[in-house]
């Protein structure tokens, strides 16, 4: 039995054309059928699955995911570019994947991806929140809240130095 766990499932979540989408090879592993059989199942189910529940990716896009080491490789899809499905997609393959293992599955993917829609707000909230009482407080915490900006920022990277030193400088 495949790993059910938010952990797993929110791990196979991508972004891909400004949308938060899983792949048609992950969601096969996550039901436990091969990937030709889920495609298939879509194909003959192809009126549900509408430009904003699933695409197809573009090479390029399969390329970039092989450059980002999030696949091992473009035949990892087996020779044919995968689907990407929305949450809408996923939701929709429940209705033509009809098995107890399909039924669990989509349960665990819905419940992760409102857990990251949850994740989001909460976040943009919080940042909501600071900006309120920075305002309110501006000049008694001016201090603090530099401090909790720079810890809410990534971290920024350091750029070497080109050439070399000259005696008698550090």
């Amino acid at each position: 039995m495949r790993d059910l766990s938010l952990a797993n499932i929110e791990s196979k979540i991508l972004l891909i054309r400004n949308q938060k989408v899983m792949l048609s090879a992950h969601l096969a592993e996550l039901y436990d059928v091969e990937t030709r059989v889920l495609n298939q199942a879509v194909k003959r189910n192809i009126k549900r699955f509408p430009g904003d529940f699933m695409f197809r990716l573009k090479a390029s896009e399969v390329e970039s995911l092989v450059s980002q080491n999030v696949i091992p490789h473009k035949k990892y899809f087996g020779g044919s570019l995968p689907y990407a499905f929305t949450e809408q997609g996923v939701a929709m393959l429940s209705g033509i994947l009809n098995s107890d293992r399909a039924i669990q599955v989509n349960i665990a993917i819905m419940r992760t991806f409102v857990r990251l829609r949850w994740m989001i707000a909460s976040h943009k909230d919080l940042a909501r929140k600071l900006s309120s009482l920075e305002r309110k407080y501006d000049s008694q915490f001016r201090i603090v809240f530099e401090a909790i900006k720079e810890l809410m920022a990534p971290p920024a990277k350091k750029k070497r130095k080109i050439g070399f030193n000259r005696e008698g400088e550090n």
